[in-house]
């Protein structure tokens, strides 16, 4: 076993720079020194005792000379040195000395000091040795009885495991403790002996509770959380229980201990699937979450309610809290207010939609023009998802929101600003009755709108919606003041000669003279105010673009301009209005063509952008019916298929979503009746609290254990070859964040190997715990050696060692045999995950680390090869299956993963097919990776390049 396995009471800090001292001085000084030099002397005596040193001599002079003294820190340290010291001859028998102890401590029990027999009774739990108790025992008893609460709780804590290890000494423990219970007074101790009760006797246990359940609510939090872990595991175990004890733990939700009404509510749903019972648990989850200040507990609690929520009954008990849900919107977590808002929008309902948007509204006009806090963008973005989802599956709700959102388009968070476009572009294509209501404010913040991004957007939808004459007039009227005086160019250089003209005259003006503080003078230019800040500042908000070189928004004017021009044309009958508003726009495309020609702009107009700008002239100069047709119908018809297009994905997987919580029942299911069912059969569910141990101790039973290809063979690498000297094999267990190896050792050879020690060493971000303890291996015997080791961050990390050990009777040197590598597979860290279009693009430009992998694979089909990329690295494929289906020859699709230490991992998979080489001929290409760290960009690379090739089986 290694130290990690064994169980540890006392931890004691070693300083390493120490020289071990020799035994005749920690002789002298336990014999003649001062407390201090006592004191000092057995602390040395612990720590060589632990490192494995015997030291026999000294047991005898520590009881002449150390045990009778009466120092406080002193009798600490004996309970140390007691606790680790060897009590026994090599044969198994008490050594005789022991007797004198034995006395020391009935002494300590009954000393006047109440610390003194506190610490002394808390020892007595460590020891296990029943020839050392028994004479104790009397002693023990009355302590029960002690003054002092701090010696009554550690005597019911002794008593406990003793009766535990050895019944034979007080085989009346449980009567005794019962006894003890119904007259205590004190919580801590009620707690120890209703602990102890549970354990060793339950049904005294619950007929103490019967005797005073009526009054649970007013015990201390420490005996309350008991009091819930009985209730629970008598009525796990008697399902015909439940009746008794509900009504204490409906009791205990009252409780003013937050650990207590967690646990009561836990218990609660566990116990019953009344409908009053899930409220009134989600109820008391929703208070606590209010209540508590670590954001830890919040989110702990937060997914208790969405477990609930997976339950379809349970469902439609908390669609009715939805607003009380939403009060956790206080917290100024994001994580929190991301989680409330996904199960506020899972949980919504046609009743009560219409309060949510209500808060939500008052959530994002809070959010307005509010800059204190980091998150509030992203709060506000949450925000504006949630109410376009909510719009989309309540359309009457969209009127609602509409005119709150818009106000946002002017917001200088373009991501917020650009999930608002998303959503405005959505509801005017899809409710054609909101269409003047979004005109309208449309045209109201267009002027105000600051971002390029948006601004191409709001022109897009004003330039394909309008449809009246008087919006088209409103849509010109916008473009020309956004624009400013026209011809820009022209327009530019006056200012400029202007500005010159101006600076000319300041210049003349005398530099003005200051005197500072010192007495001294400074001299102050004239020119002082920065001149081009004043011109930018005087710029319109499209010409600003422009001049900044960004002439994309010139083409999605053009395109906006032309689309009204043409639908001018066949609203408006008078042929001079109709000349003159198409000329009006021909002109505004042609001096944006002369700007960007010029040397004014940063930068100069682009090709495209001409060729876009010249097409919508050439297009306005001819009228012809077919372009009409392109502009005016065709544009929307794409944008009407990708909404439906998107609509169908996110039934289809809330379908599937759904499907996967339903809980199916085949036809032939045995019927279970409670009443017939078998003692032993009726756990059907799992204890909980067993199954949250055993997750805390990272040893949770998986399910697939029973398949014979996830056993643990699969995971043994072998370190030795079967020649040599000592074999060895290592099984590899991950556990999240840690990795245990469970090294089998065996010696191969008919001498006797000494100090037989496993050294490892670690490669990459793995850092080991501790380091394994020596062995002594018989001829042809095997032992298993278990190794800690912490894993920091995705990367494939390399544990490298070798074992040396010395041959008994051998006179040369150690001996060493080198181990294989032992490879940690990064899969085990990465989880495939979701997210938008916009969240991956954003990523992909922030992250700093790209690997490129060349394709090189025996697969010819190209959602083949896609799928076993998929499959082999654990991604999720963001690409519609829509987008993929059919065959061109050609794929691209953006692969997104996650690991658990929260590290992102974007792929891009550029592949094609070419044809030419024949049917059969391999898939080539590109797989680009991009990560924040290098090193999962690299491993996940290397995993890739290891797993392309599709194995025959």
């Amino acid at each position: 076993m290694t130290a990690a396995e064994n169980v540890c009471y006392t931890l004691i800090n070693v300083p390493n720079d120490s020289e071990p001292p020799s035994e005749v001085s920690l002789k002298a000084d336990l014999e003649k020194g001062e407390i201090k030099a006592k004191t000092e002397a057995l602390k040395k005596v612990i720590i060589m005792i632990l490192n494995g040193e015997k030291l026999p001599g000294l047991l005898m002079t520590i009881i002449r000379f150390v045990l009778p003294l009466q120092d406080h820190t002193i009798k600490k340290l004996l309970l140390v040195f007691w606790e680790i010291v060897p009590k026994t001859t090599p044969d198994g028998k008490l050594l005789q000395e022991m007797i004198l102890v034995c006395d020391a401590y009935r002494k300590d029990l009954q000393h006047p000091n109440e610390f003194i027999r506190g610490s002394t009774l808390r020892f007595l739990c460590k020891l296990k040795e029943s020839e050392l108790l028994e004479p104790l025992m009397p002693a023990i008893r009355a302590c029960l009885e002690h003054r002092h609460s701090y010696v009554r709780r550690n005597a019911v804590l002794a008593i406990y495991t003793i009766y535990r290890n050895f019944e034979n000494l007080i085989p009346d423990a449980p009567e005794l403790i019962h006894d003890f219970l119904v007259n205590e007074k004190d919580a801590s101790c009620k707690r120890n002996a209703f602990m102890m009760l549970i354990h060793a006797d339950q049904d005294r246990a619950l007929d103490y509770l019967s005797t005073c359940i009526d009054q649970v609510h007013t015990f201390g939090d420490i005996l309350q959380l008991v009091i819930v872990e009985l209730i629970y595991k008598v009525c796990h175990a008697n399902p015909s229980e439940r009746a008794r004890f509900i009504r204490c733990i409906y009791n205990l939700l009252q409780s003013s201990s937050p650990a207590v009404k967690y646990e009561a509510a836990g218990t609660l749903v566990t116990l019953s699937s009344a409908p009053t019972a899930i409220k009134a648990a989600a109820q008391c989850y929703i208070d606590l979450i209010i209540k508590e200040s670590d954001n830890n507990v919040k989110l702990i609690v937060l997914d208790r309610l969405i477990e609930l929520k997976e339950h379809p009954t349970h469902e439609r008990v908390l669609q009715d809290l939805v607003m009380d849900i939403l009060r956790v919107l206080s917290t100024p977590d994001l994580e929190v207010r991301k989680k409330t808002l996904q199960l506020a929008l899972d949980l919504v309902s046609s009743r009560n939609v219409e309060e949510l948007v209500i808060v939500l509204k008052k959530e994002v006009i809070k959010t307005n023009n509010v800059t204190e806090h980091e998150d509030t963008d992203k709060f506000r973005q949450l925000l504006v998802r949630t109410l376009h989802s909510c719009s989309v599956r309540f359309p009457d709700m969209a009127a609602n929101v509409i005119p709150v959102l818009m106000e946002f388009l002017s917001d200088t968070n373009e991501a917020a600003a650009a999930d608002v476009l998303e959503f405005v572009r959505e509801a005017i294509q899809r409710f054609d009755n909101l269409r003047p209501l979004i005109i309208e404010k449309m045209l109201e913040v267009f002027h105000a709108i600051r971002t390029v991004k948006i601004y191409r957007g709001a022109l897009w939808i004003l330039g394909e919606y309008c449809s009246t004459k008087e919006d088209i007039q409103s849509v010109m009227t916008e473009v020309r003041r956004s624009l400013g005086e026209i011809p820009i160019v022209e327009n530019e250089i006056k200012k400029e000669a202007g500005e010159g003209k101006t600076e000319e005259e300041v210049s003349a003006a005398p530099a003005a003279k200051l005197v500072t503080e010192m007495g001294t003078y400074v001299t102050q230019s004239a020119l002082s105010s920065s001149r081009p800040s004043k011109k930018e500042e005087d710029r319109p908000p499209l010409r600003g673009f422009l001049m900044d070189g960004d002439f994309y928004v010139a083409a999605s004017l053009a395109t906006t301009l032309t689309k009204v021009a043409l639908r001018y044309v066949t609203i408006v009958q008078d042929r001079k209005r109709q000349n003159s508003f198409v000329a009006e726009s021909m002109l505004i495309m042609a001096t944006i063509l002369h700007l960007g020609k010029s040397s004014l702009p940063k930068k100069p107009i682009t090709d495209d952008d001409v060729d876009r700008i010249s097409l919508c002239l050439k297009v306005l100069s001819e009228c012809s019916p077919l372009m009409n047709n392109i502009f005016n119908k065709e544009c929307r018809k794409s944008l009407s298929h990708m909404l439906t297009v998107r609509l169908e994905e996110e039934k289809l997987s809330q379908k599937k979503e759904s499907e996967k919580r339903n809980v199916l029942v085949q036809a032939d299911d045995p019927i279970s009746f409670m009443q017939l069912t078998a003692k032993n059969e009726t756990t059907s569910k799992e204890d909980q609290f067993q199954l949250s141990l055993l997750a805390a101790m990272g040893t949770t039973l998986k399910k697939e254990a029973n398949d014979p290809m996830a056993s643990k063979l699969n995971k043994v690498t072998q370190l030795t070859g079967f020649s040599d000297p000592v074999y060895a094999e290592a099984y590899v267990h991950v556990n999240q964040y840690d990795i245990v190896l469970d090294v089998l050792v065996v010696n191969q050879t008919n001498d006797t190997l000494q100090n037989c020690t496993l050294e490892l060493a670690t490669l990459g971000d793995l850092k080991l715990v501790e380091k394994p303890s020596p062995l002594t291996l018989a001829p042809h015997d095997f032992a298993n050696i278990k190794a800690n080791v912490k894993v920091a961050s995705t990367e494939n990390g390399i544990i490298f060692g070798n074992i040396v050990y010395d041959v008994s009777g051998a006179a040369s040197d150690r001996n060493c045999v080198v181990l294989s590598d032992i490879h940690i597979d990064i899969m085990d860290y990465i989880q495939p995950a979701s997210c938008t279009d916009a969240e991956f693009r954003q990523m992909w430009a922030e992250f700093e680390w790209e690997n490129k992998v060349t394709v090189n694979t025996n697969i010819a089909d190209l959602n083949e090869y896609l799928h076993h990329i998929l499959s082999s690295t654990n991604m999720k494929c963001l690409t519609p299956e829509k987008a993929l289906s059919g065959f061109c020859g050609f794929m691209a699709a953006n692969l997104y993963a996650r690991s658990i230490f929260g590290e992102d991992a974007l792929a891009n998979v550029s592949i094609e097919k070419p044809i030419h080489l024949g049917p059969d001929a391999p898939v080539n290409g590109h797989i680009r990776i991009r990560a924040k760290s290098q090193g999962m960009a690299l491993s996940l690379g290397d995993k890739i390049n290891l797993s392309q090739k599709k194995t025959s089986v």
